[in-house]
């Protein structure tokens, strides 16, 4: 971790002054959104003084990095808790795993760091930043064992377009705009989604995606 990342004097007090400031700007970033959760809104949410803030977190590009790291921690402790453990008794692994990665969609740092990913296209900064742990997502977290194991998948190219479907449909309807019978329009979508990654896995019939 850069020098510059940490105040002078790391003791218990500070320390938890970062996560205070850090959970704060995860929390702000879901939201109101990257823009709006200036480095100063950021320290009123966590209770502090200016001068207290710029401490711990001298510019805006310091906060990022460390908030990023801190959304990124969080979202790899969720996904290895969903990831734990087999399927429930006599519910099938795929969509067992498509409705615990879209539970997870929907969870504080997953929201969070969709936000800054959107904030990205167009902040050079941030997408710098970014970079990087949107890779160790993406190798660890849903191209690697975990997310092959809670959808009982192997390792082949087949298997891994399965698991990049089912991810990418899942990101892509997370972040939609749905105007009208969004819960019914959402079910189906579901449902033709695991339905799609059993036939990548399985081999199954092309009518299968519309079978009642």
């Amino acid at each position: 971790m850069d020098a510059h990342t940490y105040p002078a004097k790391a003791t218990p007090k500070s320390l938890r002054t970062r996560a205070r400031i850090l959970d704060a700007a995860m929390r702000l970033f879901a939201q109101i959104g990257y823009h709006a959760a200036s480095n100063a809104v950021i320290a009123d949410a966590a209770q502090l003084t200016r001068g207290a803030m710029l401490y711990h977190f001298a510019t805006r590009e310091e906060l990022v990095e460390a908030a990023i790291a801190h959304i990124e921690l969080h979202r790899a402790r969720l996904f290895e808790q969903a990831a734990a453990g087999p399927p429930p008794p006599g519910v099938d692994a795929t969509e067992h795993a498509i409705d615990a990665y879209w539970a997870l969609l929907q969870e504080l740092p997953f929201v969070a760091f969709a936000e800054l990913e959107a904030a990205a296209r167009t902040d050079a900064m941030l997408a710098e930043r970014l970079a990087g742990a949107q890779s160790a997502f993406d190798h660890a977290q849903v191209g690697g064992d975990r997310f092959g194991a809670m959808v009982q998948a192997g390792a082949d190219p087949r298997f891994q377009t399965s698991r990049d479907l089912g991810r990418f449909l899942l990101e892509g309807l997370a972040k939609g705009s749905m105007t009208y019978d969004q819960q019914a329009r959402r079910d189906r979508l579901l449902t033709v989604v695991k339905r799609a990654v059993r036939m990548l896995n399985r081999k199954g019939d092309l009518h299968d995606l519309w079978s009642d």
